[in-house]
């Protein structure tokens, strides 16, 4: 018995050796228009093998790239697309630069960062308490996720104040909207739950 790992390594093992096993045989006909057919064949196998992706553009001409790279290129006949060059096979991607920027306090994140740099820039009015409040919701709500403890409003006056360069503070009147937009988003999530505690209720009293 020949075990799969002693046979020849499949340059696309997605496609099986079966599949693997009609290509090689394509290259040892002689005759074109044989040939030819045997590939068409082929290719109709392999996209039988993942009938979700007919609609999917491109998805006959990858076939028939797939067809040229299990060949090893070798399998000549008339292709009906231009077929992907064998260099660009061991081309490797550029590299992608990591962002250089430095973020102050990670549990924050950059967009925390982002809207604190908006903010800054808002004339004074009901627009820009809204923002601060906003995210001083923001800023609560991923300490905790990070810290897993309570926090008091005046650390996250504190944050706020160092992150802003002294620019916003937390005032008593955003520290209301910031109550308020938690209240609103409690009893949101509160009815949501209720909801769907509903729904299953009368989906099980269908079932029965």
């Amino acid at each position: 018995m020949q075990y799969n790992t002693q046979q020849k390594k499949m340059p696309l093992p997605e496609y099986g050796r079966s599949i693997q096993n009609m290509v090689d045989h394509a290259l040892t006909i002689e005759d074109p228009a044989e040939r030819q057919r045997c590939a068409n064949t082929i290719i109709n196998l392999m996209g039988n093998m993942f009938p979700h992706l007919r609609d999917v553009p491109d998805f006959k001409h990858k076939l028939w790239d797939h067809l040229a790279i299990m060949s090893d290129f070798k399998l000549e006949i008339n292709y009906p697309y231009e077929l992907i060059q064998k260099d660009n096979l061991s081309t490797k991607p550029e590299c992608i630069n990591y962002p250089a920027t430095r973020i102050r306090y990670k549990h924050y994140g950059r967009l925390i960062e982002t809207l604190i740099k908006d903010a800054c820039n808002l004339p004074e009015g009901d627009e820009k308490q809204n923002l601060v409040a906003l995210i001083c919701n923001h800023m609560r709500r991923d300490y905790i996720n990070w810290n897993k403890d309570t926090i008091d409003d005046q650390k996250i006056a504190d944050d706020l104040y160092e992150l802003s360069n002294g620019k916003l503070t937390l005032t008593d009147s955003i520290a209301r909207l910031m109550y308020e937009r938690q209240e609103r988003n409690d009893r949101n999530n509160y009815r949501n739950r209720n909801a769907g505690y509903a729904n299953n209720r009368n989906n099980q009293r269908k079932r029965f």
